[in-house]
């Protein structure tokens, strides 16, 4: 696997433009590439993104193609099918399939032998389907998972207790989509699980799983597309594996044995560092979130059988 300062991004729509100048901002790579079918489309995000960049850190920032990927440490895959106002992630799954197989062929038909990160919906699935297509081991291709979720549930219940969501630990795990599980369980603020905080105070769980799962849709309603809350958790990934931080994030990985599931992509807590997935952990649930999870697991599975 390459050493590199250079990351590529397939697809500059506006998730892909929008983690380009998240990257740029946070200084992470020297050289940053956006790859896109429609080369008049990156040419003008990686201008525009370039021209930013001039008051920021120095970095280089072009559209280029899969030759520039080759010397990449990390590919950021964001291209896939786009979903219409309110219909689910996995509705397209087959269709982004055949684009995020056509992409990652070409990468790896292109020399590329570094960290795939996947952010194309639904995520867990295109992991999955991005990780079969390289030949790559699975530790080094890793889901965007339920990163984005889990801060959506740390905020949400932080407006709930009126505290900063940095004071709230706690992850949603599962799938990236309408089966997702909110581990209440694992929630800690101040070292305290929820119920000890709240102590007899009264907290609406069903209203903050709503609005979680629901968020996306919410959000794509209102302005016709999600962009900088997954973002976010792409540019988190790809800083833990630049940096080699040997964090914890709840992304998709693909589990093998964990509460009994194999060869699946889906999000548990995992060590995250310069060489991809370096462990998967189990955390304690209960009877009913595992299964959930479970359940999760299962909807994945059909999603899958659209994919091939």
């Amino acid at each position: 696997m390459p050493v590199s300062s250079r990351i590529a991004i397939v697809g500059a729509g506006n998730v892909g433009a929008t983690t380009a100048y998240a990257l740029m901002l946070r200084g992470l790579f020297a050289e940053i590439v956006l790859i896109d079918t429609d080369s008049d489309r990156a040419t003008a995000e990686a201008t525009d993104i370039a021209d930013a960049n001039a008051i920021a850190r120095p970095a280089r920032i072009w559209a280029g193609d899969y030759a520039d990927a080759r010397e990449a440490s990390i590919l950021v895959i964001t291209a896939g099918a786009a979903t219409a106002d309110g219909e689910a992630r996995t509705s397209v799954a087959g269709k982004s399939a055949v684009i995020v197989r056509t992409c990652v062929d070409a990468a790896m038909a292109a020399g590329f032998d570094g960290i795939l990160v996947v952010a194309s919906n639904p995520a867990d699935a295109m992991a999955q389907v991005a990780q079969a297509t390289s030949g790559l081991p699975a530790a080094r291709v890793i889901g965007t998972g339920t990163l984005l979720d889990s801060n959506r549930f740390r905020k949400r219940v932080a407006d709930q207790l009126a505290i900063a969501p940095g004071a709230v630990e706690g992850v949603v795990l599962g799938e990236h989509g309408d089966s997702e599980v909110m581990a209440y369980s694992s929630v800690r603020i101040g070292g305290l699980d929820l119920d000890a905080y709240l102590d007899g105070a009264a907290f609406d769980r069903a209203s903050v799983a709503h609005e979680v799962v629901r968020a996306g849709y919410t959000i794509s309603h209102g302005k016709g597309h999600t962009s900088f809350g997954v973002a976010t958790a792409i540019v988190r990934i790809c800083e833990a594996i630049q940096r080699d931080e040997h964090i914890i994030l709840p992304v998709s990985a693909k589990l093998d044995g964990q509460f009994g599931i194999s060869d699946l992509y889906l999000s548990l807590p995992c060590l995250v560092g310069a060489a991809g997935i370096m462990r998967i952990l189990t955390p304690d649930l209960t009877t009913e979130e595992t299964a959930a999870l479970h359940a999760s697991a299962d909807a994945l599975r059909r999603t899958l059988s659209e994919c091939k």
